[in-house]
């Protein structure tokens, strides 16, 4: 995994509830809350689903990033994830299940 930070947000269905999370291992942390042993606000609402991934040169500009969004409105939250992924659905798959061999 290459050095940086990852601001990525976790939802349980389509506009529904969402965790706004930064991480310098990506794999590892979306890998936790799949697998319910990440936060337990994710574990609690069943946020599964890997919705929106945004990379960053440096932990430091994505801690920052991630401090902005949680401060956004949901709307805001919405078009953000819709931008790239309109149907909400799961990136797990196409962002990191390769690396980590599973299908």
């Amino acid at each position: 995994m290459e050095r940086g930070g990852w601001v990525y947000i976790m939802a349980n269905r389509f506009r529904g509830g969402m965790y706004v999370g930064v991480t310098a291992d990506a794999i590892a942390r979306v890998y936790q809350h799949r697998e319910g042993s990440g936060s337990q606000h994710v574990l609690d609402f069943g946020m599964r689903r890997l919705v929106y991934v945004e990379r960053h040169d440096t932990i430091e500009s994505a801690i920052a990033r991630e401090k902005l969004v949680k401060k956004w409105r949901r709307e805001w939250k919405f078009a953000l994830i819709e931008a790239d992924n309109p149907d909400w659905e799961d990136l797990w798959e196409q962002w990191f299940a390769p690396e980590v061999g599973q299908k």
